[in-house]
């Protein structure tokens, strides 16, 4: 065997091993569907934007299939952009139902972020194709929700289900804030995604807010310069 052929057998064989060690990974992952299998569909709930100055909260719902072999799902926040966009569509491709929910920097300064957020995510519920009926949510417990429900601490990063809900929602938001840096340019929002990086608040203090920001968010930053 030459050399060359050795390095093409070594590159194989470390793919194969990494390839290997991702499946585990994801089997890992669909510990709490088998836990909770003999209920049915399942369904994985998780938001994106809770913290921002800017934008919505956004909620994603997905109902995964009970033989998922989706691989690289995690937490949206450990993955790439990159990732995030090829797995939205492997996800919606392959989902039995997915939905989001959205509640609007308005509703979000009318009810506070908390509010906003459980109503986002019954929107995102009330969206399916088809209901749930069990669901895996991340950390919280949803009010006024008539399906069965448990919270998992981190679950975006210990459930397959929470972490296809999660690179929804984030992928759906972040498409949506970069629209909005063509509607209201000069924030950053493209980059930034309505977060308060130090550009955002500098560009909110020089030119003043704009319609998608959360008043409830900014009043002591507009204050102090």
């Amino acid at each position: 065997m030459t050399k060359s052929e050795e390095k093409a057998l070594l590159r194989a064989q470390k793919a194969e091993e990494k390839l290997r060690l991702e499946r585990e990974r994801i089997e890992g992952l669909k510990v709490y569907e088998k836990e909770y299998e003999k209920y049915g569909l399942i369904c994985g709930i998780d938001e994106v934007g809770r913290g921002p100055l800017a934008g919505p909260v956004v909620a994603g719902a997905v109902i995964l299939p009970k033989d998922c072999d989706i691989l690289y799902i995690n937490d949206s926040k450990k993955l790439s952009a990159k990732k995030r966009e090829e797995l939205y569509d492997v996800i919606m491709e392959k989902a039995v139902a997915a939905a989001v929910g959205y509640a609007s920097p308005e509703r979000i300064d009318e009810i506070n972020i908390l509010q906003a957020t459980y109503e986002a995510m019954r929107q995102a519920i009330n969206n399916l194709s088809q209901k749930p009926d069990i669901l895996l949510n991340d950390a919280v417990t949803i009010p006024q929700v008539d399906i069965k429900q448990v919270p998992i601490i981190k679950g975006d990063a210990k459930s397959i289900s929470i972490g296809a809900a999660s690179i929804i929602a984030k992928v759906v938001r972040d498409r949506l804030m970069v629209k909005y840096e063509e509607v209201f340019p000069g924030y950053g929002f493209a980059s930034n995604k309505g977060y308060g990086s130090a550009a955002h608040i500098a560009a909110l203090r020089e030119l003043g807010p704009c319609p998608i920001h959360r008043a409830s968010f900014i009043g002591g930053l507009l204050e102090r310069k």
